[in-house]
């Protein structure tokens, strides 16, 4: 059997309709197929690989921690340079509040930490996000995702959970002081990239402040970078109470974390003791090839270069079929009349070498997500097969 057919026959489907893109290897913004067939990653691997594709320098953090451990002991016993450095490191990068990190294995994982600590500080059970949002597909961040699409299948979730809309001051007055926390993404990805202003954000703090209810932002897709800032509520001038990262805080390697102030993370200490535990959490590996990413994110510059290589996108892609484009930064939606009509389009870009995508609550718009390594040439040669494909199906 081919590994195509092994695919089907072995792996758990997610839908009856996989991309089935064969891959060797990676490099840059590049994956390649058999026979050196080259595609160009527009999407990250869904806003994974931010500095691209096995950076030099993350291999080589990989393979100098090969050499020193891998897995020792479950999180937060052993002192383990990799983690250390990195939870240092992560907090230089926020502001002097946010000063304790707990590391785990995921976006989802950190959102279900960030619930329970949410929980157990406050000493309340509510919890409330947004219409359309998405946190992870795990059981607690199901219950707190925004679409009921995905969540009814697997009803009863968890109880004591609200929605409001993203952007909506009349919907504020919900947060009570019954509620502890808000859980938002700084910029909603699943729904099409949507981003509210910074007197939305500022008026969201006010009524959390009021309530002694936790904001909670959730940056999974739109830290590190993505959105021209290291974080993206940086845009907004507020200060959460907790983040949650993952995904292009890896370099490739899986790993999460949610951080908050260490009077708020001792909670997990007591009453229960080991309020919260993870076996994998902070894997030295992939410890250390987060802590090479922030630097490589740094040293390189990349952050700065994010607004000028969006505007290029937008300058490039113009068409009749193209109705807007939505973006912070390099987290793009660009709009087109339907999914119907953005689905060949997909597909057949694909076949001319360039990987995009749509997002599950906003159909008719292509994700673009590339790593912030791209060039301006690299980005020109991207569009110019977007809009063949565009133009060839129109």
């Amino acid at each position: 059997m081919n590994h195509r057919q092994l695919f089907l026959s072995h792996l758990a489907q997610t839908t009856d309709f996989p991309l089935l893109i064969e891959i060797e290897k990676a490099e840059g913004i590049y994956l390649y197929g058999p026979e050196d067939r080259k595609y160009i990653d527009l999407i990250s691997g869904i806003g994974v690989s931010n500095v691209g594709h096995r950076h030099p320098k993350v291999i080589q953090a990989i393979q100098g921690q090969l050499d020193k451990y891998l897995h020792l002991m479950v999180y937060g016993e052993y002192v383990q340079s990799p983690q250390t450095l990195l939870a240092k490191a992560l907090c230089d990068t926020l502001p002097d509040h946010l000063n304790n990190v707990y590391l785990v294995n995921s976006g989802s994982e950190a959102i279900e930490g960030a619930m329970k600590l949410a929980k157990r500080y406050t000493g309340r059970s509510e919890l409330i996000s947004c219409v359309n949002a998405y946190h992870g597909s795990s059981h607690g961040a199901l219950s707190i995702g925004g679409n009921e699409i995905f969540k009814r299948a697997y009803r009863p979730l968890l109880p004591g959970i609200s929605n409001i809309v993203y952007g909506a001051y009349s919907h504020l007055d919900r947060i009570t002081e019954k509620t502890a926390a808000v859980f938002v993404e700084t910029i909603q990805g699943e729904a099409g990239i949507r981003v509210a202003c910074k007197e939305y954000f500022q008026a969201l703090r006010k009524r959390c402040d009021e309530t002694g209810t936790l904001l909670v932002l959730d940056e999974i897709q739109a830290g590190f970078g993505r959105t021209g800032k290291f974080w993206a509520f940086e845009h907004f001038e507020i200060v959460p109470d907790m983040v949650v990262c993952a995904k292009g805080m890896g370099g490739g390697m899986p790993i999460g974390a949610f951080i908050a102030n260490q009077k708020v993370m001792a909670s997990f200490k007591n009453n229960p003791l080991l309020g919260h535990i993870t076996t994998f959490g902070g894997h030295p590996v992939s410890a250390a090839a987060s802590l090479a990413t922030i630097q490589i994110l740094q040293e390189e510059r990349l952050i700065d270069q994010v607004e000028e290589k969006a505007n290029l996108f937008k300058k490039l892609l113009v068409h009749p079929k193209i109705k807007g484009i939505r973006n912070k930064g390099l987290m793009m939606a660009v709009e087109f009349e339907s999914f119907e009509v953005l689905k060949p389009i997909i597909d057949r870009a694909i076949e001319l070498g360039v990987i995009t995508d749509w997002f599950l609550f906003c159909d008719d718009s292509m994700r673009i997500a590339p790593p912030l390594v791209i060039t301006e040439e690299e980005i020109r040669n991207a569009c110019k097969i977007i809009l063949q494909a565009v133009e060839e199906l129109s």
